[in-house]
């Protein structure tokens, strides 16, 4: 062979090489494409078939007939005017993909600030562009950013703390490859699940994860399986899917109708056959058979059935099911088991505890519902972590299986009690009968006589009581479901209320740690003895918190009404209120932006739960900096329900004369006119939202030279473009700027005076947990103007003034 040929030939095979990658000194223009390496996937520039006036860079099947992307970089910036475009690996290991005039439509940004010889962007055979550096590191990768379909052995993080965690967002319609409403991704609330969106609404939900490391799925017609694995990295969810030997290609896809589809290539029909959809036909849709109803796929045809011990609200199922027979706080109730079900969603998640552990949690709280238990394993015995959740209140977008998966969940209904006596009637001699009967009136005739005697005891001691404190005995009437702890187990605690042991101060007491037995933390709120509000807000507290349940609001652990004493036991929250940091200078520089995210996204989510989540809507109307605990590891939990109210039914606002709450967190309307709302709390968030990214107070007007007010400023520097200077000066330089202008953003939409302008919590938490959703623009604040005398002549008024709250009631 002469070497000319080889020449050639080896020249050949350089080429064919170099077919699979971009370098530094190879770009990708318009009319070329990459080609993996066994001639699967390949990577170029498109036009949709009825829009060529746009261009897109994605990666389709090669060997597919049928053009099928499977990923679009830049689906919501398309090269327009059917200009051509270039995609670059710059020197600094990014790729860029600009138009014809230089302008960059997309970027990985990748932040390398070095030159790296040798590195390359590399299309597999999985369908994954990565950008790989001569060491054999993948510094980025397409997987972690997918547009509408999943591959094989691609892996997305359920979790919404992973910074890794993304949605599918389906394209706008067959041939627009745009980022539509419809999204699908892991649950924000708890991390054990998948929801599709349709904008902020879900659409379709599977079921809580129930610790089945592999769910596999058949289609018999071909014997190929796709198996759905759920992989356990140190506490966080990642759900990958992978393939059997020898199958075709395959893949699962968020169709541009919300449909999640798992889809396989049919060579005989040369098309793709859907052998999986989700929601499947009729009831699968979220919460379509309403509350306390469920889906019941064991029908040939699914349809909706109430639960067990419940029975239709309405001629349909829109209005749900409701229970045949009350429950009773208390005595009188018992769990039935039902097998086979989906869970509902809106559950609080308890980890680590056992069974038993956790039907006690349901049964000591009158609000729970239903519980479900579940080991959560990882392939290994050195892993076990337990997963029980609770339902509080309404069972929404249940189901009943038919093929033998799902779960048990335990639903809590009132014991039906069997009539002995009856049963007796019926078998026994119509003489025995009669004495019986004529026992038992001698017997009612007894108790009432000593009932009587008894009652009567017990009223004189009640008029006794009265006179030294009315106010504490409006407790007798509540079922309350919280231990009443002894005050000398108080006194003893507190060392006697030592000021030594205070962790802080309000307008209705202090609040002291305290060490029970065994080592036990707690925080004790006494409330004032001559306070006349005092008894009011503690009888709220004791019975409205003492029925909620969320990880970002405080535990209340039990009471006590001893004389004039009034105090309530909390959980102890090592690193105290939020103003302690954030007001701080001294502590506000280990107060980093990730912290302060978490903070917000907390707080945020606290307040849904009280809006939306819970059995009925709850107003807190005192939302402030000094009423967000924190824990140990800085998680927010919202206290002090002394001033929340609960609207029930289809109430959505209220007015009163006693306005009561913070000066500067209190919106106008509620200011001005005692109207209250969720759009109030929404207000008093955004306040809250400003100062944890200002640092500063909402009543440090007088270290913002020319402004009235925070929001006044924020909005100043927001309008103008200059939002970066509202940022605490002590994490400015070390956070993400992107994401800190755009929660002032969010905060500027809060503190809107319209309070129809303001969003809902679960409007602000979507916005807060999601950087691509857009933004509306705000309308520039008005409250700000007001003078503080103007709310002096609203009548009754109880204000907090510097964290103290006062009443100022007015003469009669």
């Amino acid at each position: 062979m002469t070497p000319l040929p080889v020449f050639i030939l080896l020249s050949l095979i350089c080429f064919c090489k170099s077919d699979d990658r971009l370098t530094h000194a190879k770009p990708l223009s318009t009319g070329e494409k990459l080609v993996s390496s066994g001639g699967v996937f390949a990577l170029g520039f498109f036009s949709p078939t009825n829009s060529t006036a746009n261009s897109y860079i994605g990666i389709w099947y090669n060997n597919i007939p049928e053009r099928t992307y499977v990923w679009v970089a830049n689906r919501d910036s398309p090269i327009t005017g059917g200009s051509p475009g270039k995609l670059v690996l710059t020197n600094n290991s990014d790729l860029v993909l600009s138009d014809s005039k230089g302008s960059a439509l997309w970027t990985t940004m990748n932040n390398i600030t070095s030159s790296t010889t040798g590195t390359a962007a590399i299309l597999l055979d999985s369908g994954n562009l990565v950008i790989r550096l001569p060491n054999g590191t993948d510094i980025w990768q397409s997987f972690s950013y997918p547009t509408d379909t999943i591959l094989p052995d691609m892996t997305l993080p359920m979790s919404t703390n992973d910074p890794l965690y993304t949605r599918l967002f389906a394209w706008r319609g067959p041939d627009d490859p745009t980022t539509s409403d419809y999204s699908m991704g892991g649950d924000s609330s708890s991390d054990l699940q998948v929801v599709i969106w349709n904008g902020t609404s879900p659409y379709w939900r599977r079921s809580a994860w129930d610790g089945a490391l592999v769910s596999a799925l058949y289609q018999s017609s071909t014997g190929y399986i796709m198996s759905q694995t759920i992989v356990n990295r140190g506490g966080s969810f990642y759900l990958t899917f992978t393939v059997s030997d020898g199958s075709p290609s395959m893949r699962i896809m968020l169709h541009y109708t919300g449909m999640f589809q798992f889809l396989a290539w049919n060579n005989g029909s040369s098309s793709w056959d859907v052998f999986i959809e989700r929601p499947g036909p009729s009831c699968d849709i979220y919460a379509s058979c309403g509350p306390f109803g469920y889906c019941d796929s064991t029908e040939a045809v699914p349809k909706c059935n109430c639960l067990t011990g419940f029975e239709p609200d309405g001629v349909n199922f829109s209005q749900g099911c409701r229970r045949k027979e009350e429950l009773k706080c208390g005595r009188g109730y018992s769990f039935s088991t039902l097998s086979g079900m989906k869970t509902p969603d809106k559950f609080v998640y308890v980890r680590n505890t056992s069974f038993d552990q956790c039907t006690v949690e349901c049964s000591n709280n009158c609000s729970c519902s239903a519980y479900a238990y579940a080991n959560l394993k990882n392939g290994s015995s050195t892993f076990n972590q337990s997963r029980c959740l609770i339902w509080l209140g309404e069972l929404v977008d249940t189901g009943k299986y038919g093929d033998g998966s799902g779960e048990n969940l335990y639903l809590r209904l009132a014991s039906s009690a069997v009539d002995k006596e009856s049963n007796i009637l019926k078998i026994v001699l119509p003489v025995v009968a009669i004495l019986l009967i004529f026992t038992c009136i001698c017997l009612v005739w007894i108790c009432k006589s000593t009932g009587k005697r008894r009652m009567k005891k017990l009223q004189n001691r009640h008029t006794r009581q009265q006179s030294k404190d009315s106010k504490s005995d409006q407790l007798d009437n509540e079922n309350i479901e919280l231990p009443s702890i002894c005050f000398e187990d108080i006194v003893t605690a507190t060392d006697n209320f030592s000021d030594y042991n205070v962790l802080g101060k309000g307008g209705f007491g202090n609040v002291y740690k305290g060490l029970f037995g065994g080592g036990k933390e707690v925080a004790i709120k006494r409330l004032s003895k001559g306070s006349g509000q005092g008894a009011d807000e503690f009888r709220n507290e004791v019975v409205l918190i003492a029925k909620l349940q969320h990880r970002n609001l405080v535990r209340l652990l039990g009471y006590c009404a001893h004389e004039n004493e009034k105090l309530l036991v909390y959980e102890y929250l090592p690193n105290k209120s939020l103003d302690a940091f954030l007001f701080d200078a001294t502590r506000n520089c280990v107060f980093d932006w990730p912290t302060r995210l978490k903070v917000i996204q907390g707080i945020a989510r606290g307040l849904l739960y009280l809006h939306q989540d819970s059995r009925l809507t709850i107003i807190h109307r005192d939302l402030k900096a000094s009423n967000v605990l924190l824990d140990g590891e800085m998680n927010p939990k919202i206290s002090d329900f002394g001033m929340a109210r609960i609207f029930g039914g289809n109430e959505q606002k209220a007015n009163t004369i006693r306005v009561v709450g913070t000066y500067g967190y209190m919106s106008p309307e509620y200011a001005m006119e005692g109207s209250f709302s969720v759009k109030s709390d929404t207000y008093s968030f955004g306040v809250l939202l400003l100062e944890v990214v200002s640092g500063q107070k909402i009543s440090s007007s007088h270290l913002i030279m020319g402004f009235p007010s925070l929001i006044a400023y924020a909005w100043s520097l927001w309008k103008d473009g200059n939002a970066r200077e509202l940022v605490d000066s002590s994490i400015v330089e070390n956070c993400p700027l992107h994401g800190v202008l755009r929660c002032i953003h969010i905060g500027l939409l809060c503190v809107q005076d319209d309070p129809n302008a303001r969003p809902l919590m679960s409007s602000t938490v979507f916005m807060l947990e999601n950087e691509t959703a857009p933004l509306p623009t705000p309308r520039e604040p008005v409250y700000f103007r007001q003078r503080n005398h103007e709310i002096e002549d609203q009548r009754d008024m109880g204000i907090s003034l510097n964290n103290m709250t006062i009443t100022m009631p007015e003469g009669r």
